[in-house]
């Protein structure tokens, strides 16, 4: 769960960032929470009560507040001794960048806010604190594997051991719980849990039939359990949604 502040005096800015993030943490499938602010004084009083945000969206300049961005930084990270929140400065101007050296903001945005930029901010948010690795950890025996998400069509279970097929023909195995694997690690990269013995990588599934599914470039279909269908085909169309969002 990403906790994000928006604090700007610009109501249909402030509302217009607030959709591009609603679209960008669905479509990354990150779970978010946001609240919208109109002053700095509002945003420090509500932190000063207890209320944590992940990453702050913040203006610098404020026509109706006694403080600016820059001050609230620095309230942030010296009066409130915070220095874990994640603050993206937001401005139409460039010259106050140097000021902002000592708060050690994540980005400083210039208005109007471009969605590319903002989509690479939040994705390296993510990336520093580990919510959006984009690799695949597995053990085997006391080695330790890392592997990239995008790289893994399908996993299969033969017994107790699970062999990893990836796009360019390679295959890696390890001993683990394909349930487990799927749960705390694949599951939030919209990865389809489509049989017992097989969970897929929606990025390489071309139909979902009645009982089975079709990859990208295999001639074999994967068998689609009697008692996942409707899950399968819930969870397939969700994704689809979200994506077109």
């Amino acid at each position: 769960m990403v906790v994000v502040a928006i604090c700007d005096d610009e109501i249909d800015l402030g509302a217009e960032l607030e959709r591009t993030l609603i679209e960008i943490f669905t479509k990354l499938n990150v779970k978010y929470e946001i609240e919208v602010f109109l002053t700095g004084e509002e945003l420090c009083r509500r932190m000063e009560s207890g209320s944590r945000y992940d990453l702050i969206f913040l203006d610098i300049e404020f026509a109706k507040s006694e403080i600016n961005g820059v001050e609230v930084g620095r309230l942030i990270r010296e009066a409130q001794q915070n220095h874990i929140v994640s603050i993206v400065y937001i401005s139409w101007e460039k010259k106050y960048s140097m000021q902002l050296f000592e708060i050690r903001p994540l980005n400083f945005l210039i208005k109007p806010l471009a969605y590319d930029k903002i989509k690479q901010t939040v994705k390296t948010y993510l990336k520093i604190f580990g919510l959006f690795s984009g690799e695949f950890i597995y053990k085997k025996g006391h080695d330790t594997f890392k592997v990239q998400i995008k790289d893994i069509v399908y996993l299969e279970n033969q017994e107790r051991k699970i062999i990893i097929f990836f796009s360019d023909g390679r295959k890696e195995d390890f001993y683990g719980s394909l349930k487990e694997v799927y749960n705390e690690q694949l599951k939030k990269f919209d990865f389809l849990f489509i049989h017992a013995s097989y969970v897929v990588n929606y990025d390489y599934v071309t139909a979902v039939k009645y009982n089975r599914l079709h990859l990208t470039n295999s001639l074999t279909p994967l068998p689609i359990s009697p008692n996942k269908r409707n899950e399968v085909r819930e969870h397939y169309l969700s994704i689809i949604k979200r994506r077109r969002v």
